[in-house]
């Protein structure tokens, strides 16, 4: 017949989570796995009754209560910390040795290969376990590399989208984007302020030093704007040699002024392209988007279309407010009409 400790041996390979008992109810063998939730612990010479808590079945206190309820599944969970839960099951041993109890961590097994880290090699070969723990290794592989999908995906919708809205010569909001962020501030009530701004001269550098010469100036002009808003604000380029400028919550006309005058000042330092320099100007004109007054965007841009005009007619490189009561033919009408005349 077979001693305790030579099956204890061979329990090893087949049930490296059962412990062999003695008729008193100590454990005469640990096998590995358990043995290892335990590290500082040396399980075997212990009993098995003060060291794992019986939830069911139920008044269950010795050895002998236990060994009367054979091939009944067993609910068990360590007494001390971490109190980690198992199932089981008890077999006894011929002429009253003990016996034998196979544990399992049930539906917590994942949980235990991550908190005592353990690996394949604490389970036999044959158990359901290593398939379990190869399809959620392979499932964690799976949703790692659908979330850098997603990632890539998001990014690329992102970049299409930023694209959409970018002028591409400038690096500026373009006009699509400018129509959105109206729309939101309208919608909001957001109080913000708008500016409408034309470079002066500009058709001069196109036809005097070609097209090259009035992108390169086109992307000086993009980055001096730039640097007189801030972050919340919004610079556009919303047509040839126009831009729209948006200031979020600015409505000082103090403040606004002195932008205007910066803006102006830099835009007419020289611009170098090529060792020559490019001379441009730039007029201005702004309007409030205020109180209960603002209606729509296109009334917005018309206003300072009539601001932006009034600047022309005063002789260009000057800012002028909206005022109620101004007339005549905004700036984008007059800039069509002068075009008609160039052809014509």
């Amino acid at each position: 017949m077979i001693g305790l400790d030579d099956l204890g041996q061979m329990l090893d390979q087949l049930c490296p989570m059962s412990v062999v008992l003695d008729n008193t109810g100590h454990i005469r063998h640990t096998g590995s796995t358990l043995q290892k939730l335990r590290p500082d612990q040396i399980l075997t010479g212990q009993r098995f009754l003060e060291l794992v808590e019986l939830s069911r079945p139920r008044a269950i206190g010795n050895m002998q209560e236990l060994l009367a309820r054979p091939a009944s599944t067993l609910h068990l969970q360590f007494r001390d910390e971490p109190r980690t839960a198992f199932k089981g099951v008890l077999a006894p041993l011929p002429t009253g040795q003990g016996a034998v109890i196979n544990l399992s961590f049930g539906i917590s097994v994942l949980d235990a290969v991550r908190d005592y880290d353990l690996t394949s090699a604490d389970f036999p070969a044959s158990d359901l376990t290593i398939e379990l723990l190869y399809l959620v290794e392979a499932k964690s592989a799976a949703m790692e590399a659908s979330r850098k999908l997603n990632q890539r995906l998001q990014g690329a919708k992102i970049a299409a989208e930023e694209q959409a809205f970018t002028d591409t010569l400038t690096g500026l909001k373009n006009r699509r984007a400018m129509d959105h962020i109206l729309a939101r501030l309208i919608g909001a009530g957001t109080p913000f302020s708008l500016m409408h701004l034309d470079l002066d001269f500009f058709k001069s550098i196109n036809d005097t030093m070609g097209h090259a010469a009035g992108d390169h100036v086109l992307q000086e002009a993009a980055r001096i704007m730039v640097a007189q808003i801030r972050e919340r604000d919004t610079a556009a380029r919303v047509g040839g040699d126009e831009f729209v400028l948006i200031f979020d919550g600015l409505c000082d006309e103090i403040r606004l002024g002195q932008i205007a005058e910066r803006l102006i000042g830099e835009l007419e330092k020289p611009i170098l392209f090529g060792g020559q320099p490019c001379r441009i100007s730039a007029s201005i004109g702004t309007v409030l988007a205020v109180g209960p007054t603002v209606l729509n965007a296109a009334q917005l841009l018309h206003d300072a279309d009539l601001a932006l005009y009034s600047a022309k007619r005063a002789g260009r490189s000057c800012h002028r407010f909206f005022r109620n009561g101004m007339d005549g033919p905004t700036f984008s009408e007059k800039h069509v009409s002068d075009e008609i005349a160039d052809v014509a």
